[in-house]
């Protein structure tokens, strides 16, 4: 139990490294989101094959999971900008609102139940984007992209729940990041007649990055929580990525020494975010402890 936890932490805290690991390499947003979903896809196909672990599926659930692999590339293309237009700490602040989001498109998409209580602790992280919105301009355009970023998240976090109760993981990521990175492809030359670079092939320290970013913080990264999951209930691995914006917020004050040029108001509108996750992590308790007791 206690190794299963500890490899849990280890994949939240490569998953915060992805925001640093944004502003190291050179590449802008599409081409860093174009070789990771390569590299990643790649190394996936030849590891679980090897161990046998990708399933058979249908011609129309690889289609619907290209779809959804290419509103995953998107999220990730919006994170990468805002990292690129603002920086580490904002495009994570903006990246806690995928609760928020999730709470509100869920009951649309899924047709249930809306859970006001989250709703409620959403707007607080809202509130708390808008205090950074409003008093800090010079990242409105990050905040913008952090946003979209968060909400395409939400919707791709939502829609693969109907898969993962007759598709293992493996196969489930696998196909998602293949069919991610094909639609990207198919979506690159409309990219590049909006956002023109010369820079599409990556120097020899990019490519150590990019195989850091692939190998590590999305191979390995998921392996590590898979393996956890395994071991530890549904509810902590949810808990514990609350985490994940923390961690590399962090992480970029470290590095990158952020916390010298960010406004009071960013820190303001931060500990209203961090002060909703603080609530969710009570009524998460809560209910835990609850269904417990009747169970």
């Amino acid at each position: 139990m206690k190794k299963a936890f500890i490899q849990l932490h280890i994949a939240v805290f490569l998953a915060g490294f992805t925001g640093i690991l944004g502003r190291l390499i050179h590449l802008d947003a599409g081409w860093l989101v174009w070789y990771r979903l390569l590299l990643s896809s790649v190394t996936m196909w030849i590891l679980f094959s090897f161990t046998k672990k990708l399933q058979r599926i249908s011609a129309k659930d690889m289609l619907k999971l290209t779809g959804i692999g290419f509103v995953a590339a998107l999220h990730w293309v919006t994170f990468y900008g805002s990292i690129k237009t603002a920086n580490v700490s904002v495009a994570l602040v903006c990246f806690s609102a995928v609760g928020f989001f999730t709470a509100l498109l869920e009951p649309l998409v899924l047709r249930v139940r809306i859970k006001w209580a989250e709703v409620l602790l959403g707007l607080l992280v809202i509130a708390g984007i808008y205090i950074i919105f409003r008093f800090d301009p010079q990242y409105e355009t990050g905040i913008l992209l952090g946003t979209v970023s968060a909400v395409l998240l939400a919707f791709v976090m939502i829609v693969i729940r109907q898969f993962v109760q007759r598709i293992n993981t493996e196969t489930l990521l696998t196909y998602q990041l293949s069919g991610g990175w094909l639609a990207l492809t198919a979506f690159m030359p409309f990219y590049l007649q909006r956002f023109p670079t010369h820079y599409i092939f990556p120097g020899l320290e990019d490519w150590g990055w990019l195989l850091v970013l692939s190998w590590f913080c999305s191979v390995l990264a998921f392996q590590l929580s898979a393996g956890a999951l395994k071991k530890l209930t549904a509810f902590t691995v949810n808990l514990t990525y609350n985490l994940e914006p923390v961690y590399g917020i962090i992480l970029a004050f470290i590095v990158y020494k952020e916390n010298q040029f960010l406004s009071k108001w960013f820190f303001a509108g931060f500990a209203l975010i961090a002060a909703s996750l603080v609530i969710h992590v009570i009524m998460l308790t809560g209910q835990e402890r609850k269904s417990k007791k009747n169970g």
